[in-house]
C-alpha cells in the first residue's frame, strides 16, 4: 500500500468525522465512550473483525473508553487502508 501525502490526508479527513490527525506520528486517532467496560470490549471485538489479519490498529481500553490509533507500519504512515478502517469503525457507533 502506498503512503498518502499530507495533501491526500487532508482531503480524506472529511470522510472520517470525529477522527484527528497526529501529524508527528502520521496516525489517525479517536476515542469512543462506551456504556461500560464490557461494552467497550464488545466494541473492540467488532472493530477487530473489520481490521482483519492484515491491519493491526493500536487499541487502548480504559474503563468504558476505547481509543484507536491507526497507521500502516509497512508504509511508515497513513494509507487508504487506515481511512477505510476508520470509516468502518465509525459505522459501528
Amino acid at each position: 500500500m502506498t503512503r498518502l501525502t499530507i495533501e491526500q490526508i487532508a482531503c480524506n479527513m472529511y470522510t472520517i468525522p470525529g477522527w484527528k490527525l497526529d501529524s508527528e506520528r502520521m496516525a489517525l486517532y479517536r476515542t469512543f465512550d462506551c456504556r461500560d467496560f464490557m461494552s467497550a470490549v464488545r466494541f473492540v471485538q467488532q472493530a477487530a473483525e473489520y481490521a482483519g489479519a492484515d491491519h493491526c490498529p493500536d487499541i487502548r481500553i480504559s474503563g468504558p473508553c476505547v481509543t484507536f490509533t491507526l497507521s500502516t507500519t509497512s508504509a511508515n504512515g497513513l494509507t487508504g487502508k487506515d481511512f477505510a478502517l476508520a470509516q468502518a469503525i465509525n459505522k459501528l457507533v
